[in-house]
């Protein structure tokens, strides 16, 4: 699991090679918290990272706690968001892994906030 996780974390930070370490079939629940089905699929994931990444200019791992094939890693980020506004914040990522392959995240953040700034 921390192998997996390291791969990820370092080209989530670089924006490039994160990618292979997702299964095909991975669920991903986050970003709004009125919905709690998870959406599916390694495609889907990469879609909401391709907008998601267009708001982050930097991140570090603050924090992460293994335990066999589960995680809970406090992600910290540097935003701008398209209004200009730059902030810092932490993001609450809880992972699953299954088969040498990452299989779900479910993240809690400010939801309020983020989407304040989205706003166009």
């Amino acid at each position: 699991m921390k192998e997996l996780l390291e791969i990820y974390y370092r080209g989530f930070a670089e924006k490039a090679n994160w990618e292979a370490v997702i299964a095909d079939d991975f669920r991903y629940v986050g970003g709004d918290m009125t919905k709690s089905e998870p959406l599916i699929g390694k495609q889907a994931y990469i879609e909401v990272i391709k907008r998601f990444s267009q708001v982050f200019t930097s991140m570090r791992v603050k924090e992460m706690i293994i335990q066999d094939e589960s995680a809970c890693v406090i992600g910290n980020y540097d935003f701008r968001f398209p209004n200009g506004q730059e902030i810092n914040g932490n993001v609450s990522e809880i992972w699953t892994a299954k088969n040498g392959k990452l299989q779900s995240l479910s993240i809690y953040f400010d939801t309020l906030t983020f989407t304040n700034n989205t706003k166009r």
